[in-house]
């Protein structure tokens, strides 16, 4: 599998229109080139496809957008839920009707009209400190919003997509007005202003500075992977809190077909390809998220984390709220 810089595009536009490279993918990705490496070099050694992927911070649907039908990119990968329905309503993606895709992945980690499809979940947890927290004394999302907790929650900011996906999912579950009562319990717990990434929260958890987090599950992975921050990830345990009525707060990393397209056939097969067994539990081992997959095992690491229940809400429906969620995330002065 080749990485390739954004800077010779041009180039990549003009080669693969050769036969010689007629066996390739071509892939946007917004994830990191780390994460995947190992999954596409699988892929290519058993068909004898290859992948190349170029690795965008931003810009992929401007991108997209002004390369046109000439573009080169045959999917995209990207992870978040609105980001992934973004691409979509941009109107820069297919459908792909597949029974192997709609087989393996579960509805609710599907688009209905086929234009994206999920690979790999991550949840959205409460990383607690062990030694100030008992177990069982934080149980769902609404609790968070609980006077029990004033001046000990850390987060990251309330607009960063992460929080606005767990916000809309509450939406869904109990409406706007309740939402925003939450967000506003929520925010007077917190022991300071939204700031740094889901790490920094639990590195501030280490400090003594609060108490609990909000951070998605596989950043525990990283940190213990890392010797300066594996007392971050030792002083605290991971919580799956569960909506009233619901589940654990699932996102997604997830791939869809473009509108272009030059090599569909087999854009299609490797998107089929990573929704299989294998696939999956080689994303998840690399990525330290949950297969979608029925059937299929996340690492030995995550499954020692415990087993939770999955909040089962489409996920489409997460994404429609998101402008709403802002919204509320900006009446309430999150942030400041």
């Amino acid at each position: 599998m080749k990485f390739l810089n954004p800077l010779i595009l041009s180039g990549l536009a003009v080669a693969v229109a050769a036969p010689a490279l007629s066996a390739e993918v071509n892939i946007y990705s917004y994830r990191q080139p780390e994460l995947v490496q190992p999954l596409f070099d699988e892929f290519t050694r058993e068909t004898g496809i290859g992948v190349n992927v170029v690795f965008l911070k931003k810009g992929l649907i401007e991108k997209l957008q002004a390369e046109g039908r000439r573009s080169p990119a045959d999917l995209v990968l990207t992870v978040d839920i609105s980001r992934l329905q973004n691409i979509v309503d941009a109107g820069v993606t297919q459908p792909v009707d597949s029974a192997v895709l709609k087989a393996n992945i579960p509805a609710e980690y599907r688009a209905a009209d086929d234009q994206w499809f999920g690979l790999t979940a991550r949840a959205r947890v409460v990383y607690a400190s062990k030694e100030r927290v008992k177990d069982g004394e934080i149980t769902t999302y609404e609790d968070l919003a609980s006077d029990k907790w004033q001046g000990r929650i850390c987060t990251r900011s309330g607009t960063n997509s992460y929080n606005l996906a767990l916000t809309s999912a509450m939406i869904v579950h109990h409406g706007e007005a309740a939402t925003k009562d939450w967000l506003l319990g929520l925010k007077s717990n917190l022991a300071r202003r939204p700031q740094g990434n889901d790490r920094a929260q639990v590195k501030a958890i280490f400090a003594g500075e609060c108490d609990i987090a909000i951070g998605n599950n596989y950043y525990m992975k990283k940190m213990l992977a890392k010797p300066e921050q594996r007392p971050w990830a030792d002083a605290v345990r991971i919580v799956f809190p569960v909506f009233e009525g619901g589940g654990t707060h699932m996102n997604l990393a997830g791939v869809a077909l473009t509108k272009a397209a030059p090599h569909k056939a087999d854009a299609i097969k490797l998107m089929e390809w990573l929704s299989d067994t294998k696939a999956q539990e080689i994303y998840a081992e690399q990525n330290g998220e949950y297969p979608l997959k029925p059937g299929s095992k996340p690492s030995a690491l995550v499954a020692s984390w415990g087993e939770f229940n999955r909040d089962t809400i489409p996920l489409t429906e997460v994404a429609k709220l998101r402008p709403v969620s802002l919204r509320l995330v900006e009446e309430v002065n999150f942030d400041e």
